[in-house]
Order: structure tokens, then sequence, then C-alpha cells
């Protein structure tokens, strides 16, 4: 078994790991939960911590690797961080906390393993819709199984479905996108790394968000980018320097796309 391949077959193994935890302590938790907050103000349940906590548990026998959840002081992410370039698992138990706590079907568990600081398997998991997206270096992402992306994303912008946080873009550029939009329509499901698979599957042709940390992309990138997709940095920095910092980010479905995509945002912002 070549080394894609056995990435492969432990993208499956994780993929069947999330599955077991997200239904027996997630899933029992969806709209009979309470929300609690964080001290910056962003939420978290009884689901985010006894989910990490399971998942701190079984990943490591999974790969060696300390586990960064989002669930941990920034301290500890940046400890983890600088020790962890053999290997580490960055996990966001629910992505897509406050739709959660609303019911809202629309979250995610989203697991990435590291190796040097670059996503080597992950896979983002919808208990709600039983959706699993995965992926491995080099060896492809897919959907339940089905390779993505699921269809042919659009030729040029003017008719692409774009993924848009409003909120997190600037002042300007977000009067630009509402005012004068250079695509045909446009859509915010609050869970980034959903998104991120979104446009894997080329269900979102382009993808905007002004602010999103390691543990919103860290699997959702390696799944786009198997998908034949791109993304970058917003402001051109590098997406895989550490958890601590928010950044934005822009993804396409596709290389042309792409490319049409960030011009018009760089002569627009």
């Amino acid at each position: 078994m070549n080394t894609a391949a056995k990435r492969l077959a432990r993208a499956r193994a994780l993929e069947s790991l999330v599955r077991d935890i997200a239904r027996e302590v997630i899933l029992p938790r969806y709209l009979n939960t309470s929300r609690k907050h964080k001290s910056d103000g962003s939420l978290f349940t009884e689901a985010d911590l006894e989910s990490q906590r399971r998942f701190a548990e079984a990943l490591p026998k999974l790969a060696p690797g300390a586990v960064l959840g989002e669930e941990m002081t920034a301290a500890e992410q940046a400890r983890l961080w600088s020790e962890g370039k053999r290997g580490l698992w960055c996990i966001d138990p629910i992505d897509g906390t406050t739709n959660f706590v609303n019911g809202i079907p629309f979250f995610a568990v989203s697991i990435a393993y590291l190796m040097d600081h670059k996503p080597l398997f992950g896979v983002v998991y919808n208990p709600v819709t039983d959706e699993s997206f995965y992926a491995a270096a080099g060896a492809g992402a897919y959907l339940n199984g089905t390779d993505l992306p699921l269809r042919e994303p659009a030729k040029q912008l003017e008719d692409a479905v774009a993924g848009v946080d409003f909120k997190r873009v600037s002042h300007h550029l977000g009067d630009e996108l509402a005012v004068r939009p250079p695509y045909y329509s446009q859509r915010n499901f609050g869970s980034s790394a959903l998104e991120w698979c979104f446009v894997a599957a080329a269900r979102l042709d382009v993808y905007i968000h002004g602010g999103q940390m390691l543990w919103d992309y860290a699997a959702g990138r390696l799944i786009l980018q198997e998908a034949g997709g791109e993304c970058a940095a917003l402001d051109g920095s590098d997406l895989l320097a550490g958890p601590a910092v928010k950044r934005g980010v822009v993804a396409s479905a596709s290389p042309a796309l792409f490319r049409e995509w960030r011009t018009w945002l760089a002569s627009h912002s």
C-alpha cells in the first residue's frame, strides 16, 4: 500500500470514529442543551466539551500526536502547535455552535491530522444529514464515498453561487459585494467547516470569509484542494502559520474561477 493509500485508509478510520462519537455524544444533546459563553463571547455547550474530551482520548490511538482543540486556552493551543510538528490533531468538536443550540441542522465535527504543520487527512461530518466529507493528501476527496466535486463549477464568476460572510469582511468590501455583486447569488450557512466542503462539492462556486481560525479550515482546506479547488488567505499570508490568529480566507471550486474571483476582490477591497 503506497503512502497516499495509507492516508486514505486512516481518513476512513477517522470517519468511522467521528460518526460514532457524534452519534453517542453530540446528537443526543441536539435540541437538548444550554448555551454558555467563553471569555471572547463565543458560544460553547456541554456537547462541545464532552465530544472534545472523547476525541482527545481516542484520536492518539489512531495516529500519534497531541490534540489541539477549539475549547482550549490560547496558551495551550500555542504550546501544542509548537510541539506538534511530528504529528498533531486539530479539532473543532462542533463547528456551528449557534446553529446547534438553536436547532438549525447545519453544524459539523471537523478534524484534521497534521504533520510538519500540514494536513495529511481530515473529516468534516454533519451528524444530522449524515454527510461525511473526507480527504487524504494525494488520494482525493469524497462525500460518503463519492468523488468530489459533485458537479462542474460555474465557468465564470457572473454565473457563480458564492458563500459570503458579510459581517466579517471590511465595510467597504461588504458594501461592494452587496450593492454590485460580481456573482449570480450568495449564501451563508453559519458553519465554516461545512462551507469549505460545499465549495469542494461545487455546491458553492466561490467563497469568502473575513475571519477564521485554524480549526475552522484545517480539514476543509484539504478537502477542497483534493477536490481540485484553490484557496488562500485574503491578505496573502500563510493559512497554516499557527492556531491563534483569525485570517480572512478566499476560495473557489476551480483554479480558473479562483483567479477571476481574486482579481475582482483585489480591485474592490
